[in-house]
């Protein structure tokens, strides 16, 4: 005979809890109250006999049976997720960095648009680890060091170059003529890698020289607006900054260097196979090999 389990409702807000480490995230989560939350995990604990959270202050932790529940929830819960996806797919949405979308996607993805512009396409600013169902998301082009989901299809899209820049008239003022020189410049960073500056001098064998950033910025995009704007000189990945290149606004001194890190693009094995993902996939590819600096 058939066991009967408990209510999904229990069941979805156990597992937001276990997630969130927090009755009220998962509240906000699920779009009810706190105490509807508690009666949820307080009715599970009964039906199935054993204590599932710790009530804490200031969080609320899983016990171990909690956590082997959690886990199960998870996965039952995304593979319901995909299923449904796979017979009634949305439209497809690409995550990526907004340094990204706004330096690379946008100026490029009308031509996409030309060429299918039957498909629907939304995009999620996003440049660390996704959750393909959770987070609703087909594709995501993503940094080599980020761990990908590990049932993410991957697909290689070229080497990243980087090198410092500036605009013509900082270039003028401080007379950038050799690596050194940029001891006594305004060196510009971002919170997103601060380690820019030392990639950028271990590739071209610059090591010696002392480089400290004095300014820093929370993403890519404004920091080579600041470049742009005459405050310093900024190291930044080549493909963000090409059209500034081409006019005129930005100048690379040194020029660039194949840089530590490379491109992926994670796949969604739910989407894999759809005519508008591989558009999109096959899209991408050729758009990144195309890169002057791949």
């Amino acid at each position: 005979m058939t066991k009967t389990l408990p209510s999904l409702n229990a069941l979805k807000a156990f597992e937001a809890v276990a997630r969130h480490r927090s009755m009220t995230l998962a509240a906000d989560e699920l779009f009810v109250t706190h105490g509807a939350v508690s009666r949820h995990i307080k009715s599970l604990e009964e039906t199935l006999g054993v204590l599932l959270v710790n009530r804490k202050a200031r969080s609320t932790e899983p016990t171990l049976e909690g956590l082997r529940l959690a886990e199960g929830l998870a996965s039952a819960f995304s593979l319901m997720q995909a299923s449904v996806e796979r017979v009634r797919p949305g439209p497809l949405t690409l995550s990526c960095s907004s340094s990204i979308m706004m330096g690379w996607i946008i100026p490029r993805i009308g031509q996409f648009h030309e060429r299918h512009p039957h498909i629907e396409l939304q995009f999620n600013m996003n440049f660390d680890r996704i959750d393909f169902v959770r987070d609703k998301i087909g594709l995501a082009i993503r940094s080599s060091i980020i761990e990908p989901p590990e049932d993410a299809v991957i697909r290689e899209l070229g080497g990243e170059a980087i090198g410092p820049v500036c605009s013509p008239e900082y270039l003028a003022q401080v007379q950038l003529s050799q690596p050194k020189d940029l001891e006594a410049a305004m060196l510009l960073s971002t919170r997103t890698r601060p380690q820019a500056w030392r990639d950028w001098q271990t590739v071209a064998e610059e090591t010696d020289l002392v480089l400290e950033p004095r300014s820093s910025f929370d993403h890519f995009y404004l920091l080579i607006q600041a470049a742009a704007c005459g405050l310093g000189v900024a190291t930044v990945p080549q493909m963000l900054v090409l059209d500034q290149l081409a006019s005129g606004r930005l100048v690379a001194p040194f020029g660039f260097r194949p840089g530590p890190r490379r491109l992926v693009l994670w796949i969604a094995p739910h989407v894999a196979g759809r005519p508008d993902a591989l558009a999109l996939e096959r899209w991408l590819i050729e758009e990144m090999h195309a890169r002057p600096d791949n």
